[in-house]
């Protein structure tokens, strides 16, 4: 009964997510025309060289999606500080971690969307063909996503209290999210020029296994760090 009380918890709180950004709209287009923006950027910066520009298309794709994300995850918790809603969800009986979860998967589902965007822009600016390994680098792109919203969503509530929160995210977040950054990078590049090396395999397995264990620390970690 207590699992399915948590449950219920969980889809609450990811739901009015959901539906506050669905309602405003003005958060996700901010996010996605960031996102879109920085691709332009990098292709302007990069030139009119097709090679340059398919070598460089997926740091420019993972790197679009952190500082767009660092958006997104600012407004985690806006609405319920700026309502002081915050302390009273915090009362509410149960587990702190639903809270955390809840955010999660509303985050996870904001920053995929984000995601299809900033990758059909990048596929059609930095004429990427699709490799035969599409669903490994589908994979590689789930993967990276779940590790920036695991971190982006934790550091998110240790700086929501602060009144410098947009300056304090981005400095906690960006050092943690070099691995994962690191390993999204490299596997993306070895999949879309063909994997001759097949180094991918082992940047997939240090994504993935860099996923699980920030995933469980910051479950453990959140009931502390929201207190603060």
């Amino acid at each position: 009964m207590a699992f399915r009380d948590d449950v219920r918890r969980i889809r609450a709180i990811a739901w009015k997510d959901l539906t506050t950004e669905r309602r405003s709209k003005a958060g996700f287009n901010s996010v996605a025309a960031l996102g879109v923006t920085i691709l332009v950027l990098f292709g302007f910066a990069l030139g009119p060289d097709a090679q340059a520009l398919r070598d460089a298309a997926a740091g420019a794709l993972w790197l679009s999606a952190l500082f767009a994300g660092v958006l997104a995850f600012n407004r985690s918790y806006q609405v319920e500080l700026e309502s002081g809603a915050l302390d009273q969800l915090l009362q509410y009986p149960g587990p702190r971690w639903v809270i955390y979860v809840g955010k999660l998967i509303a985050n996870s589902l904001f920053v995929g969307l984000m995601l299809i965007i900033v990758i059909a822009v990048g596929i059609a600016l930095f004429q990427v063909s699709i490799p035969a390994a599409w669903p490994s680098l589908l994979g590689v792109f789930a993967l990276g996503a779940v590790g920036l919203v695991v971190l982006g969503t934790f550091y998110a509530a240790m700086a929501s209290r602060s009144r410098a929160r947009e300056v304090l995210l981005p400095l906690l977040l960006f050092p943690m999210l070099v691995p994962v950054l690191l390993a999204a990078i490299s596997a993306s590049k070895a999949l879309l020029v063909g994997d001759m090396m097949h180094e991918a395999g082992a940047w997939i397995k240090l994504l993935g296994a860099y996923d699980l264990i920030f995933f469980v620390a910051t479950l453990w970690a959140f009931e502390y760090v929201i207190e603060v």
